[in-house]
């Protein structure tokens, strides 16, 4: 039996960081290390006792891992599913091969002190399949322990088939965030605030604008803006996403239950929203936002929603 922590990607990106930083050579290693350096602050004060927000890091690659909703005990033959999306010039097949799965197949079996701890994870799973996605659906690249060399995933694999149409005579009223969001500063103030200030409660237009801001990083070169995601973008592609942007403007949000996420987790606020209705013509950009997840620490899954 394993006991996960609350926030089991914010575990993942620690220790996987960690055991790939260890397994490369010096010189690529280093990147990683620097990345990781800011876990030895908090882990430092968590052992005071002092709760502090996980420390906002990413690693040194362009990469989001998402836990899906589960428990926080597990027994034996039973699943823990979780995504790894590499993103922009990280989207590399031949990456997660290399680097990524032999990492995870030495934290499966590791005695190293430093994870193997009393009902921990580490040390104590099989990775019984991987699955890359493909539009909707999702194919088998490692099932019951063995990996499929011939499968060859391309960058673009993901959006095949995906319509992004809202289906006809469905209205659409509700947000429901599945993990925490963060839209605005880390500070210590607003980390204690039990309820959101009406400023902060995410409106369409903000989670398109956030959308806009996501894209931004997974364009070619460093410091982009929302400018140039516009600029990248044919004539009918700006004139949409221009349309989409007014409409949100229009709509209020009609109620939300929106509560502090929980301690010790990425992210600040989660709950659901409500709206008198939502323009079908947005629908498809809520869509993508939810698939590339929005905000802040995206990196530990943070931002990712549903619709309804």
């Amino acid at each position: 039996m394993v006991r996960l922590p609350r926030c089991l990607s914010a575990e993942f990106s620690r220790v996987l960081g960690t055991v790939i930083a260890d397994r490369l050579p010096t010189r690529e290693a280093r990147p990683w290390r620097k990345a990781l350096a800011p876990w030895e602050e908090y882990l430092q004060a968590e052992k005071g006792q002092r709760l502090s927000p996980v420390p906002d890091v990413a690693w040194p690659i362009k990469a989001m891992l998402f836990v899906h909703p589960g428990k926080l005990t597990y027994g034996e033959g039973e699943s823990i599913l979780w995504e790894l999306a590499l993103l922009g010039e990280s989207a590399d097949h031949g990456r997660f091969l290399e680097i990524i799965l032999p990492a995870m197949e030495q934290a499966a079996t590791t005695t190293d002190p430093r994870w193997y701890r009393q009902n921990n994870l580490w040390g104590r799973f099989d990775i019984q399949a991987v699955y890359v996605a493909r539009g909707r659906q999702w194919e088998p690249i490692v099932q019951v322990g063995q990996l499929d060399l011939r499968y060859r995933a391309t960058t673009t694999q993901w959006a095949e088939g995906l319509a992004f149409e809202a289906p006809p005579d469905r209205i659409f009223d509700h947000l429901t965030w599945i993990t925490p969001f963060d839209f605005g500063s880390h500070d210590s103030k607003g980390r204690r605030r039990k309820r959101i200030p009406a400023r902060q409660v995410p409106t369409l237009q903000h989670i398109l604008e956030a959308l806009v801001d996501r894209m931004s990083t997974f364009l070619p070169g460093k410091y982009n803006t929302a400018a140039d995601v516009r600029d990248s973008l044919d004539e009918a592609e700006r004139t949409s996403l221009q349309a989409a942007l007014e409409q949100a403007a229009l709509i209020p949000v009609h109620h939300h239950d929106l509560k502090p996420a929980p301690r010790n987790c990425p992210g600040r606020w989660i709950g659901t929203q409500t709206f008198p209705s939502i323009p079908t013509p947005i629908i498809p950009y809520l869509e993508l936002a939810a698939i590339l997840h929005v905000g802040k620490q995206t990196h530990f899954g943070c931002g990712t929603f549903t619709i309804g």
